[in-house]
């Protein structure tokens, strides 16, 4: 990061929310049920950074059967009530919100989660308070990463040039859509060397505690 940024646009899942456990599991049993055998880790990393709605498709491609209408929807509803008991703060993350705010820039949140989605996981996490007025889901736009709309839907409400803009992702699809965007782009990997985030084009960090010092002095 060579300049100080305008605004910093954090992903939810994986960068401030630790869910994809609970969340992975919820999606790997209901894909097995479609006859789409997979574990949690598998389900992690096969549907990553990707929305719901992304999963028929690739599921009907795989098993060569069609989705049941709804489905999606069903393990959506079913993801809110696992995540509004089990999501809990990837460590750092309120340090690194604060950090952020605390040196006068601006933040905010843009995810392929809906809104429903990001509400339990807040309440749960004691981050509703910092994230309120600030949280843009796929949703919104449409489309979901890789596509660069919500984070450009970001930068818009907060009336910043997107090159101005510093993300924070921890999905290769959430990289590739910061940088369609325009945006730098710093990836989070906790337990890897960030060798396929940085593929992707960003600037690897192994922790949040990173961030944090990045802002702590600004």
């Amino acid at each position: 990061m060579n300049r100080r940024p305008a605004l910093v646009i954090f992903d939810c899942d994986g960068v401030l929310i630790d869910s994809e456990g609970p969340a992975s599991t919820v999606c790997a049993r209901a894909v097995t049920a479609l006859g789409w055998t997979m574990t949690s880790d598998e389900a992690l990393q096969t549907f990553m950074g990707l929305r719901i709605s992304d999963m028929p498709a690739m599921i009907e491609c795989h098993t060569g059967q069609a989705v049941p209408p709804g489905w999606a929807d069903d393990v959506c509803q079913a993801l809110i009530a696992v995540l509004e008991t089990q999501s809990a703060l990837i460590p750092g993350a309120r340090e690194a919100v604060e950090a952020v705010a605390a040196a006068g820039l601006p933040y905010r949140v843009a995810s392929n989660s809906s809104h429903e989605e990001m509400t339990v996981k807040f309440a749960r996490t004691g981050l509703t308070a910092l994230m309120a007025g600030r949280i843009h889901s796929a949703r919104d736009v449409g489309v979901g990463k890789p596509a660069p709309d919500v984070f450009l839907a970001a930068a818009r409400a907060e009336g910043v040039d997107p090159a101005h803009c510093l993300v924070i992702e921890d999905s290769v699809p959430g990289v590739l859509a910061a940088i369609a965007a325009g945006m730098l782009v710093l990836g989070l990997d906790l337990h890897g060397d960030g060798a396929a985030l940085a593929a992707a084009g960003a600037t690897p960090i192994r922790s949040l505690a990173e961030l944090h010092e990045r802002f702590a002095g600004v």
